[in-house]
């Protein structure tokens, strides 16, 4: 992990994405840990950083629920708690971008002491390169005021690097903005004055000495420091030396006998600072200025307007070595014209050239050229190379070759393809430093403008405006009429909103359309319609879905001559019109930046045919993709197939919205959608193929006809949406709707009444759940039993393991499941580890090894089911099963509850609600409140059992939950009745929760739970005799599956209670009267103790 403190504050995870770190307040409590390196930091130094004048009523609580998010963000072991007490980030210097920058600012320092100016001005750019923005942003204000300290001292001794190793280009304009940011720092004054004495501008150093003693003088009242005026000193007693002129003298003739060695004429340039700053691109000016010290020809490559231009101009103001010239080659319209335009560039066309025998140069501008670079050291850079790529290759090419002292910077929207080149793709601008660009344009034409007050919609802004400088700056020049929440607003018409640039810039760079036309014009017919028909991918695509296109194109004009998809996507690659970057399989993927793609629709729409005929194309390889992946998904090859799908899922969803709402068709959208199924049930997008379904489902009418080809079809439909909808349709979603009610009877007739390969396959073998949805519980066991042997005749392994593997979860979780049964779910479990190897898919082994602990946690063989509940998270994670992973998690929990280690099972429940939060996990949410409630109130903390109770119930009311949920939370909330001494009211709660278990058919052991529970407000409404003949009852009800470690702890208390009030022969007697009863029993001795009626049940239930 690494964070990011200078700056807006930022978490890293090792592969260096950013986190989600939400807001100011969290931002804030990150950025105060980080300040400290890694040392502890109190709660009330804390709570000073986060919360500054303004802090809340209960600040410790408070800074404790924020490091509780935190946590969830970096990780449970990224922040400790410490004695005092006070928290510590686990991170070391290296980890935390101010350390850094102090540690190479001391390298820097102690090479330039030790006569290293050029390593110390390399670490010094480095170092300065880490700063974002202002640093500690997060932070009030005074804890910033260091590091800004440092900030600019290592700009100094960046300056002071760059003068002693005589690297003056670009100093004098940098230091100019300096001093009249900071008037008042005699530093910078000092170092300027010494930067225009290098330049030979004497007269203009003593003007700069005089404007900083007038400036002290004036608004402090003071002298020049000692520093300043010894400098004034040196420059009045030193003999001024002339000034070169603005452009190469006319060279003396030389005659033939006398070789001419210009290398060392003063020659300042044609490079001028622009009238803007100059934002971001640190790290590219410092990669750069390497590229030009290792290779002789650099092409600065990126799309229009992303900001090739000004950051040549930078590098090379700021290159070491001698003066740099532009020459502007946007104006030309003819490749011949190339070479004069540079010697124009130059200055060259009114000198007289001979060449080195003596005779006059004939009118050719290539040789000027070469005759005047031949031994001169000289970096030139040829701006806009593309639309005369060929002319500025050859050109460049040959200076190279005759001109061993030149160096070239090119910026191009393709490479120049000549030997040696070094190409350097320039970017989008990162987030921070797009929206510094955009704040600083901003400020130009609205000077109140305050960035943080919009900075979400300005981060929007630059986002969809892929970080293109050009197109930044464009949109901040529209703050003159608009808001920036209307700005983001525009921006799908961004070409009619991005139209007002600069007068004084090229006519194609004052809207954004024109700088896209600029390329558009320079391409092929056939690279044309490739950027048309790559406008229908979403997310960007491969070398085969671009080649799956290329037949939609056959029918335009000179298909037939065209070259390859792949040659021509290369050629659209090298125009920088399409982004290509490696996966980390080593495949190639390539996508357009948003305004490349929003252009690329806007032709596309101008061919309909083709446009028809590339989104069939499209939708036609996506689904076979997606059909070739979905038996992949269940079988040990799934991994690759899952990133495989998970890399084209917006393509796939651009199909799907093609085959369901753009151009429906009925036939298409069944294919892609059953080839899906598996992959959003397993990858959680539960919510969002649930709406696929919908709009499939309501392309038609379901055919009665089970000949009908759309028969099966529409059937399976239907069961893929019961089986999607299971987390928010449960039986309350049909009980009063009769027409959703015989849907779901229809249904299940379909793939029941007669067993065939139909009900043997997924979804339809999911079948036997819609007794759920009927609240025919009871049958439910039969009707997998029959899926079961369905599946064995007309399935695979995979649908024999998942439809036994389901039907052992039943098993396990109905009453008497674990009683006479448990030989049976031994013996399905061993056919299950079986089958699992064979097939391979780890979403099913793991939850064969969820069912396996699930059994031996009722068992009370916690090593075991602790051992198999990490197989199975273990297994769920490899897979990216997000729905399982955090059930899993909070079971882990569970065990450390049931075994008594509360401190386990809260830090497992803390992970297992950041995972569940993180996923959308509801009922894994509920859980893992109503367990935390439990942990909670068996460490006597009830205040926050009963609130975790409360906030477990809300998520109740918002939606389904699990039938036997409502039971459990009503029996824990009477637990805490009880304890807060309403024993009445509590005994009536425990026996409404028994009662509903009893209803839904819960597991044995949820039913003795809450019997004993029933038994403890009994105990603490004194009446011992009835709590010791409820708690016997409920030793029956077990079938000898151990108590836990809590049950047990109260099962001990109720009994030691009783022998207090009644002595031993009293609680015998109790127990004896409770050994033959059921529920039914139990709970009509409860309605006789509180007064009510007894309830109607199936009968007296006795254990067996």
């Amino acid at each position: 992990m690494r964070y990011l403190i200078l700056g807006t504050t930022e978490a890293l995870d090792p592969r260096g994405a950013p986190l989600p770190l939400g807001g100011a307040r969290l931002r804030a409590l990150l950025a105060a840990l980080a300040l400290r390196g890694g040392r502890a930091a109190s709660t009330t130094e804390l709570a000073d950083d986060v919360y500054g004048d303004d802090p809340p009523q209960d600040a410790p609580a408070a800074l404790q629920a924020l490091v509780g998010r935190l946590r969830r963000v970096l990780g449970a072991e990224a922040v400790v708690s410490t004695p005092g007490p006070g928290y510590r980030l686990v991170a070391g210097p290296d980890d935390i971008d101010l350390y850094v920058f102090e540690r190479r600012v001391r390298d820097a320092g102690a090479r330039l002491d030790a006569g290293d100016p050029d390593t110390a001005a390399t670490l010094l750019r480095e170092a300065l390169a880490l700063f974002r923005g202002p640093a500690l942003a997060d932070l009030p204000a005074p804890a910033g005021v260091r590091p800004e300290a440092q900030r600019l001292a290592a700009l100094r001794r960046r300056v002071e690097a760059d003068l002693r190793r005589g690297a003056t280009d670009g100093l004098v304009p940098e230091l100019t903005e300096l001093t009249t940011t900071y008037p008042y720092d005699e530093a910078f004054h000092a170092h300027l004055i010494r930067a225009l004495r290098a330049e030979g501008r004497h007269a203009d150093a003593l003007a700069a000495y005089e404007s900083a003693r007038r400036t002290l003088a004036d608004t402090l009242g003071t002298d020049p420091g000692p520093e300043l005026t010894a400098l004034h000193r040196e420059l009045l007693a030193a003999t001024p030396q002339p000034a070169p002129e603005p452009g190469p003298q006319r060279q003396p003739q030389p005659q033939p006998d006398t070789e001419h060695h210009p290398a060392d004429d003063p020659t300042p340039g044609n490079i001028r600072p622009r009238l803007t700053s100059f934002v971001g691109r640190e790290p590219e000016i410092a990669a750069l200025q390497g590229d030009l010290t290792r290779s002789r020809l650099v092409t600065l490559t990126g799309p229009g307007g992303s900001g090739k231009t000004r950051l040549a101009e930078v590098a090379a103001l700021r290159a070491v070595g001698p003066a740099a010239w532009i020459a502007e080659l946007a104006p030309l319209d003819d490749p011949e014209a190339l070479p004069g335009a540079v010697l124009s560039a130059l200055r060259l066309r009114e000198i007289s050239l001979i060449s080195r025998d003596g005779l006059p140069l004939q009118d050719d501008p290539t040789a000027h050229l070469v005759e005047h670079l031949a031994r001169r050291p000289l970096l030139l850079v040829l701006d806009n190379c593309e639309h005369v790529i060929g002319a500025a290759a050859a050109l460049a090419e040959t200076l190279l070759t005759h001109c061993p002292r030149l160096r070239i910077l090119a910026t191009s929207r393709e490479p120049l393809g000549v030997p040696g080149e070094s190409v350097r793709p320039v970017e989008p601008l990162p987030p921070d430093p797009a929206h510094r660009l955009f704040a600083e344009r901003a400020r130009a034409v609205r000077p109140s403008f305050d960035p943080a007050a919009d900075a979400d919609t300005v981060d929007e802004i630059c986002r969809r405006l892929d970080g293109l400088p050009l197109a930044i700056e464009l949109a901040a020049a529209r703050l003159r009429l608009l808001t920036p929440r209307q700005i983001a607003d525009r921006l799908d018409d961004r070409f009619r909103l991005l139209t007002s640039g600069s007068r004084t810039v090229l006519p194609r760079q004052q809207t954004l359309r024109a700088v896209v036309d600029w390329s558009w014009d320079l391409l092929e017919p056939a690279e044309r319609t490739l950027l048309r028909q790559v406008s229908v991918f979403a997310g960007g695509w491969d070398l085969a879905a671009a080649e799956a296109l290329a037949p939609a194109a056959a029918d335009t004009p000179g298909a037939a001559d065209t070259p390859g998809a792949a040659d021509t996507l290369g050629a659209l690659v090298d125009k920088s019109l399409v982004v290509a970057a490696p996966t980390d399989e080593g495949e190639m993927r390539y996508r357009l930046l948003e305004t490349i793609h929003e252009y690329a629709a806007e032709r596309a729409a101008e061919t309909p045919a083709l446009l028809a005929a590339t989104g069939a194309a499209h939708t036609a390889h996506f689904t076979a993709l997606a059909e070739e992946a979905e038996p992949k998904l269940r079988s040990g090859e799934q991994l690759p197939w899952i990133d495989r799908i998970e890399r084209d899922l917006d393509n796939i969803r651009a199909a799907l919205h093609r085959v369901l709402v753009a151009a429906p068709d009925e036939a298409a959208a069944h294919r892609l959608v059953f080839a899906m199924g598996w992959f959003w049930w397993l990858r959680n997008y539960r919510p969002e193929a649930l709406a696929w379904v919908d709009r499939a489902t309501a392309l038609g009418e379901d055919p009665d006809d089970p000949a009908d080809p759309r028969y099966w079809p529409r059937m399976h439909l239907r069961m893929l949406h019961f089986f999607l909808a299971v987390e928010s349709h449960t039986a309350a979603h049909y009980r009063d709707d009769p027409d959703a009610l015989a849907l779901v009877g229809r249904v299940r007739a379909a793939f029941g009444a007669e067993p065939g390969p139909e009900g043997a396959r997924f979804p339809g073998m999911l079948w036997p759940f819609t007794a759920y949805l009927t609240e025919e519980p009871a049958r439910i066991r039969a009707l997998l039993d029959s899926s079961v042997a369905n599946c064995r005749r007309h399935g695979g392994d995979w649908e024999v393991g998942v439809s036994l593997m389901f039907r052992t979860h039943l098993v396990v979780d109905m009453p008497g499941g674990m009683s006479g049964g448990v030989a049976g779910i031994d013996e399905d479990l061993a056919e299950l580890r079986v089958l699992s190897r064979r097939v391979g898919d780890r979403w099913m082994g793991a939850q064969i090894a969820s069912a396996a602990a699930e059994a031996n946690m009722m068992r009370g063989r916690h090593e075991e089911a602790g051992e198999a509940y990490e197989e199975a998270l273990g297994l769920a994670r490899e897979v990216g099963a997000h729905a399982e992973t955090p059930f899993l998690i909070a079971r882990l929990a569970e065990l450390a509850y049931r075994a008594g280690d509360m401190e386990a099972a809260a830090k497992g429940l803390e992970e297992a609600s950041r995972e569940a939060e993180r996923y959308h996990v509801r009922d894994t949410e509920m859980f893992v409140c109503f367990l935390g409630a439990a942990v909670a109130f068996h460490l006597g903390d009830v205040e926050a059992a009963r609130a975790r109770l409360e906030t477990a119930g809300s998520l109740v009311d918002t939606g389904p939950a699990p039938p036997h949920f409502a039971a459990v939370l009503a029996g824990l909330g009477a637990r805490v009745e009880a304890y807060e001494g309403r024993g009445a009211a509590a005994t009536a709660s425990a026996a409404a929760a028994l009662r509903a278990a009893r209803d839904v058919q819960c597991a044995d052991l949820i039913v003795a739970a809450l019997g004993e529970g029933l038994a403890v407000t009994l105990a603490e409404a004194d009446e011992p005799a009835l709590a010791v003949t409820v708690l016997a009852a409920v030793d029956s009800w077990r079938h000898e599956l151990p108590r836990s470690v809590p049950e047990l702890r109260e099962a001990e208390d109720v009994t030691a209670r009783a022998l207090a009030a009644l002595g031993p022969a009293g609680v015998a007697a109790a127990r004896a009267a409770g050994t033959d009863l059921g529920p039914d029993d139990v709970l009509a001795l409860a309605a006789a103790y509180t007064g009510t009626a007894a309830p109607e049940g199936p009968g007296r239930v006795r254990s067996s």
